[in-house]
């Protein structure tokens, strides 16, 4: 019995682990140096999800700090129509976020796969 028990807990760690590294179903994956191609264009929406003193520290001057803790509060603030893309410090955070916006009606979403901490520019 106490093997079926500790199997059990070895699975759902396995199952939460594997759920958080994953990318969110739908959702496009993008390099850092994909999204300097991107950059220009008009039709994206760059959103930060770090907290806002990380954000202040460095970031990208096109992105919209909406830290991942308001984006249910604040997501009237992107527009459906135009395509968003989540970045954070290291894509773990921008991939749940991406996984929020999905669930609330966001088709067009793409995360930053290494976050800041790949970005070189």
């Amino acid at each position: 019995m106490e093997l079926v028990i500790q199997g059990v807990f070895i699975a759902f760690v396995v199952w939460f682990v594997v759920k958080r590294i994953l990318p969110a179903q739908g959702v496009k994956q993008i390099t850092t140096d994909q999204l300097k191609g991107e950059l220009n264009r008009k039709d994206i929406q760059l959103i930060d999800v770090r907290t806002p003193m990380e954000y202040k520290g460095r970031n990208i001057k096109q992105a919209k700090n909406i830290p991942l803790n308001e984006i249910k509060q604040r997501h009237n603030e992107l527009s459906k129509d135009k395509e968003i893309i989540v970045i954070c410090q290291s894509g773990m955070r921008s991939n749940k976020a991406c996984g929020t916006l999905k669930k609330l009606g966001y088709s067009h979403v793409t995360n930053v796969r290494g976050g800041m901490s790949a970005w070189r520019g």
